[in-house]
């Protein structure tokens, strides 16, 4: 679901928009002058939330980035597997079976609080209390 849309030129450093149907932080930005034609160019560098992987893209001034809808929660480790950690939700109580960064696994162990993102419907972990 997307939150809203901003013009390209309005996207600022850090802001997470969506790219390539892939929700991204946008790392830098480089904005260039209008020529003789007309537009400005935009051209954004941007990391998956999701993935990891790094997107650069270069689009006009007056394009669209949609923004996607990110809701923070707060849970418990329950168990830990291989590429997924079992989290008990501390509002809902409900247990969820959520992937992990490799930024976050050496940190994440059973009866440890943690900060996952919703984005979209995919959970992911993002860190670790």
């Amino acid at each position: 679901m997307v939150y809203k849309l901003i013009d390209a030129t309005a996207v600022k450093e850090g802001t997470a928009i969506i790219i390539d149907n892939a929700p991204c932080i946008v790392r830098s930005v480089d904005i260039s002058k209008t020529g003789k034609h007309g537009h400005s160019k935009v051209r954004l560098e941007a990391i998956g939330i999701i993935d990891g992987k790094k997107r650069v893209v270069v689009k006009p001034g007056h394009e669209k980035f949609e923004v996607p809808l990110i809701t923070k929660y707060r849970g418990q480790v329950l168990s830990v597997g291989e590429k997924t950690a079992s989290i008990m939700d501390l509002e809902s109580y409900e247990t969820l079976d959520i992937t992990y960064t490799e930024e976050v696994k050496e940190g994440l162990r059973e009866g440890c609080q943690v900060e996952y993102w919703d984005i979209d419907g995919q959970r992911i972990i993002k860190k670790v209390f």
